[in-house]
């Protein structure tokens, strides 16, 4: 298996919502409100508006999380981003995240699969991709 790094992002997320209890867990929405990506193949910005991280805290501890943002290259380019991931780790780990406390990445798993769209000619080797991601906060 070859794998190669695409791009590191730094998204701006904003205050949650709470939706409250659904019938899986509890539903709230996190907007985000910008932010940047940077690869070897591409760079731009995250647009803030319509981006949001909506967000599931299931029963046993796991955060889904499932984002759709739009990226805009630094050429103009426009890209449709989605992506599922869990979030999960000792409590004590969670709690400080939770508190906007700088944690070890390595003490909590966090993990996405970012899809991609785009019709930009330059980008559409995106479509075609199978990403994993790590992340931290």
């Amino acid at each position: 298996m070859h794998t190669r790094p695409l791009m590191v992002m730094h998204v701006k997320v904003g205050g949650l919502s709470n939706v409250g209890a659904v019938p899986h867990g509890t539903r709230r929405t996190a907007p985000l409100g910008g932010g940047t990506f940077e690869g070897p193949r591409l760079r731009g910005a995250i647009l803030p508006g319509g981006s949001v991280d909506w967000q599931l805290l299931r029963s046993d501890g796991v955060l889904e999380m499932d984002l759709r943002c739009s990226l805009q290259t630094d050429d103009g380019a426009l890209i449709s981003l989605h992506s599922f991931g869990l979030r999960h780790g000792p409590p004590d780990v969670i709690a400080a995240i939770g508190r906007g406390e700088i944690v070890d990445p390595s003490t909590y798993y966090f993990r996405t699969t970012p899809r991609f769209e785009t019709a930009h000619p330059s980008y559409t080797f995106l479509n075609r991709l199978i990403a994993v991601a790590t992340g931290d906060r």
